[in-house]
């Protein structure tokens, strides 16, 4: 499939980490955006966040990144919120902002990965900008952006990894590569949500979101050979022929599972 343009909306909110937490506390199933908003406002949980500040915290970063299609996403992670290990959480809100937001999944994809990968230890924010710019230059973005916008994109996509902890954190026009590998049930999670959208195998294998924790399709199938191992699915191999077995029913089961 095409990817979706690149925007701006990184601006309305990075990572929102305990922002994210906070709204997943109070969420319930029957809410939608507005509803949410009211009840996040009335809870007395942001006492240093304006209404209007607030109202976009829950529009254009929240809603986007866990309330698609009937909220399963957030059922999900407010299942999780206090079962999984701070680290692995942490990676499932970072998938779901990439997914959200395709500029911020392609320069984890292009640019951090390349310069881990390549043995450097920094990331600059002239790095970021060069990557805005040919995105702009490709096309995909449904206008050019202005100078300004292109640097404040770039910064946005810096600070983002170092709320998810790609980067080193702070106000930096360099900041240290931190090492990231994917947690173990980040693994059966993300092979579960591709398997229960529709794919077979080996389109779960060499599913891009794999991309943004650094694995290839021989990494992916290490990682559920090893996820195996806590008896969540079977994985089988000979030669470039993979197969595996499903054994739990739906998400639900494997979240149960998980915690």
């Amino acid at each position: 499939m095409e990817s979706a343009p690149y925007t701006t909306q990184l601006q309305a909110g990075l990572g929102l980490v305990e922002e994210t937490k906070e709204l997943l506390e109070i969420w319930e199933p029957e809410m939608r955006t507005a509803a949410l908003y009211e009840t996040a406002l009335s809870s007395g949980r942001f006492p240093n966040v304006t209404a209007r500040r607030l109202r976009n915290i829950v529009a254009e970063c929240f809603a986007p990144r866990y309330l698609r299609g009937d909220g399963q996403t957030a059922r999900l992670l407010k299942t999780l919120r206090h079962q999984l290990p701070s680290d692995a959480f942490l990676q499932l809100l970072f998938l779901y902002t990439c997914r959200a937001n395709p500029i911020l999944a392609d320069f984890v994809r292009e640019v951090y990965w390349a310069r881990y990968e390549g043995g450097y230890d920094t990331i600059e924010s002239n790095d970021a900008r060069h990557f805005v710019e040919r995105g702009i230059d490709d096309g995909k973005t449904s206008k050019r952006w202005s100078e300004s916008t292109t640097r404040r994109v770039a910064a946005y996509l810096t600070g983002c990894c170092a709320d998810f902890g790609l980067l080193q954190a702070g106000l930096k026009s360099t900041r240290q590569i931190l090492p990231f590998r994917i947690a173990q049930p980040v693994t059966a999670y993300l092979a579960y949500d591709l398997h229960f959208l529709g794919m077979g195998d080996n389109t779960v294998l060499a599913h891009e979101d794999w991309g943004l924790f650094g694995l290839s399709r021989e990494d992916v199938t290490q990682e559920l050979k090893r996820a195996s191992l806590q008896g969540n699915l079977v994985i089988q191999s000979a030669s470039d022929v993979v197969r595996i077995s499903w054994t739990l029913p739906d998400m639900e089961a494997l979240c149960d599972g998980l915690t």
